[in-house]
């Protein structure tokens, strides 16, 4: 038996995670937000204080790690048991992150560990390249996009509800590098899976994209 699997691919602000995590809400199914992953195993590298030169001993320790990933009206991340979603976004979690992404070991560890949370009743993934690396074979793919001025506005209303400074056209400018660099990079590029359906959600509603969404499911 085929465990369903819709993935949601797309650029960083598209709206992926927050479309992805009701879509699963409403589907009753499990929820992986591949953005995590590699920040989840960095808070487990620092959290044992890793040498990270120490290539085998970063592999054993993202064997080990147990994720857990609850749709509540934010997302919830667990690393082990423990409740890590306000250390995900530190700036040293980042950097770590990057460091490990790019050991092909550990890729292949977290691949597995990806492909693991396709369990029944079905997996909402939401990621890069969920649909054309990690879940080829899976029946329903989504590319969300919006445009970059429009992810942009997104990310700038966000950071000034939270009474943070922000510049939109500083903003603008990250998102388009990162677009550039996710788009460029050798290893699982973002690109759009040939069998995948093409939402610009730069002049929609989430609740319209989400529409849109469960009828390529139904």
């Amino acid at each position: 038996m085929t465990i369903p699997v819709l993935t949601i691919d797309g650029p960083s602000g598209a709206g992926k995670g927050t479309v992805s995590r009701l879509v699963a809400k409403k589907l009753g199914w499990h929820y992986l937000d591949s953005g995590s992953i590699y920040r989840s195993l960095a808070i487990a590298l620092l959290q044992q204080s890793v040498d990270l030169n120490d290539e085998e001993e970063i592999v054993k320790v993202a064997q080990n790690i147990v994720l857990e990933f609850e749709c509540a009206d934010e997302l919830i991340v667990k690393l082990n048991g423990e409740n890590i979603t306000a250390q995900l976004g530190l700036e040293s979690t980042g950097t770590v992150a990057s460091v490990v992404a790019a050991l092909p070991e550990v890729r292949r560890v977290l691949l597995q560990k990806q492909k693991d949370f396709r369990q029944l009743p079905g997996l909402v993934a939401d990621g890069r390249d969920m649909g054309t690396v990690v879940f080829p074979d899976a029946q329903n793919k989504v590319y969300l996009t919006a445009s970059a001025v429009q992810r942009a506005t997104r990310r700038y209303k966000q950071l000034k509800e939270k009474g943070i400074d922000a510049n939109l056209s500083l903003i603008t400018d990250e998102i388009e590098e990162r677009d550039r660099r996710d788009m460029e990079r050798e290893t699982a590029p973002l690109v759009m899976a040939s069998d995948a359906l093409y939402i610009d959600s730069s002049d929609m509603s989430i609740t319209a994209v989400i529409e849109e969404v469960l009828g390529l499911i139904h």
